[in-house]
């Protein structure tokens, strides 16, 4: 894998029109992406669309390489996370003409991502003389590196990494508890190395002397891929106590009335006709459910829903503004019954729950209607909550993103507990997608997963990943589920990201030495 190779490209009779010809072909490539992505779920894809623009790059300069990777990545993103613009246009009542540029803005920082990554494998490859070792050994590990850089750099945002298109059950989901969702990025990448690498020796026909090397990988990428499938087999927490029954409400209120005062009253008449009818020993109301401060709430109101959760012998937990008395304020989830309890979200939406440099863009929010928007976190160091005789560890909207931001509490929870408003981003993908990241988040802890949204997808997810029941999106109604609380430890809950990043950067590192002493030797 590591054999000198010497690149024989045609020369192109115009380069400008080669140029074009390759940022269509990634841009094409790139609008396939929402494909491998719920509610889709075509993961084999993913590996042949990577495919395009790494056989784009080899061979190629650092620049068109950088290029290439940019404009697929641009693409997907884009085509991925379209409802951006909805949450901004239609729900925030941001101009068109601010909203569309905006809505491009997340994409071109993603995407900056793994085209560096293919940039510098490109660099690498020219200046070693070892382009086999350098694409499909290096270049996986620099595109593992950028999944998780852009899910961790500026608060993070970590959808539509490479490894959720295996979930809930393609193959490589089986790694799920052993190396998290960046170990899948690992594989989907090298997979797509191959593929490219591949494709590229059968155009050159320069396969003799590639023989081995190739054997050798496609071997390792077979292994992996089977590899998966045994370990879905295996077990790695336990059931704990007796099944327990939990009530999801789903109140279906209009982003457009939830903050309406004249609508108040839907709201509450919509939730205690929920809370009547719940049958599960836990019911759980979504995030903010009710739009004002939980220290605001009528009191005869609260009271009467604590009184008809607990004529059933049931606990009540809602999601719900907090505040401090020194202004501060949160997005909890807050129990309504017996003692006391709270979680705060901690990791917070830029934009939408806090502005980020608000000398610099503070100036937007003159022209949206976000109420509430500078939410303070609610702290790293939170304990799960004591509900129906389970611990269950809360997390509110998109901190499901997160698997190592979760894996803390969850270490002492048999039970984890999503809220979420779905309606910021109308009847798109999001609400599918945000059920892919729960689902990863239960097959990494082995855990099941409850999720109470606004308007949809709320639903209940096995440890296994796979969901026991759902409600379709925009109806209205009570969610009622049974679920087996588990406990024990996944690896991934033991050491988080940790191994998969400095095995990257070991094996990078170690890949650049030896290059450079096989340089030194060569000359």
């Amino acid at each position: 894998m590591t054999g000198r190779q010497v690149f024989h490209l045609p020369s192109p009779v115009c380069v400008e029109t080669r140029s074009v010809r390759i940022l269509l072909v990634a841009l094409l490539a790139g609008l396939a992406y929402p494909l491998t992505l719920a509610p889709y779920h075509l993961g084999w894809l993913m590996p042949v669309l990577l495919a395009v623009p790494v056989r784009l790059s080899i061979g190629a300069s650092p620049r068109r390489a950088f290029a290439a990777g940019y404009v697929w990545a641009l693409t997907g993103f884009a085509a991925s996370f379209y409802w951006t613009y909805l949450s901004l246009h239609d729900i925030a009542g941001l101009p068109a003409l601010l909203a569309a540029p905006l809505t491009l803005l997340l994409p071109a920082w993603l995407a900056l991502f793994p085209a560096l990554a293919l940039a510098l494998a490109a660099r690498w490859a020219r200046r070693s003389g070892r382009p086999t070792g350098t694409w499909l050994l290096a270049f996986p590990l620099l595109m593992t590196l950028a999944d998780w850089l852009r899910g961790w750099v500026i608060t993070g945002f970590p959808w539509g990494a490479l490894g959720y298109t295996q979930v809930p059950d393609g193959p490589l989901a089986g790694y799920l508890p052993v190396t998290g969702i960046f170990g899948l990025s690992w594989m989907v990448a090298l997979t797509a190395a191959v593929l490219a690498w591949l494709f590229w020796l059968r155009q050159t026909g320069n396969t003799r002397p590639q023989r081995r090397p190739i054997a050798l990988t496609v071997l390792l990428v077979a292994a992996l891929w089977s590899g998966g499938v045994a370990l879905k087999q295996r077990e790695w927490t336990h059931p704990v106590g007796k099944p327990l029954t939990v009530s999801l409400a789903q109140g279906a209120i209009p982003q457009s009335l939830k903050w309406d005062p004249d609508a108040f009253g839907l709201t509450l008449r919509v939730y205690a006709e929920q809370v009547a009818a719940a049958r599960g020993r836990l019911i759980i109301l979504p995030e903010t459910a009710f739009p004002l401060m939980y220290d605001e709430m009528p009191a005869q109101y609260v009271n009467a829903l604590r009184d008809m959760a607990a004529a059933k012998g049931a606990e009540l937990v809602t999601g719900a503004p907090t505040r401090l008395a020194d202004g501060r304020y949160f997005n909890s989830v807050v129990s309504v019954t017996g003692r006391e309890q709270r979680y705060s979200k901690d990791h917070l939406v830029p934009f939408g729950e806090f502005i980020p440099l608000p000398w610099l863009t503070g100036w937007l929010y003159r022209f949206m209607d976000i109420p509430l928007s500078g939410f303070t976190p609610g702290g790293t160091q939170q304990a799960p909550l004591t509900l129906a005789g389970e611990r269950v560890a809360f997390n509110v909207c998109y901190e499901d993103s997160f698997g190592e931001e979760l894996i803390g509490p969850a270490r002492e929870a048999t039970l984890l507990a999503n809220v979420s408003n779905m309606a910021w981003f109308g009847n798109s993908n999001a609400a599918w997608q945000h059920l892919q990241l729960a689902q990863t988040r239960a097959l990494e802890t082995g855990r099941p997963m409850v999720r109470a949204t606004n308007t949809g997808l709320t639903a209940a997810i096995d440890h296994r990943g796979q969901v026991l029941a759902e409600m379709p999106q925009f109806t209205r109604g009570v969610l009622e589920v049974t679920v087996q609380p588990r406990s024990g430890l996944t690896p991934y809950m033991r050491w988080g990201n940790l191994p998969v990043v400095l095995a990257a950067l070991a094996g990078l590192a170690l890949w650049w030495g030896w290059t450079r002493r096989q340089g030194r030797k060569n000359r």
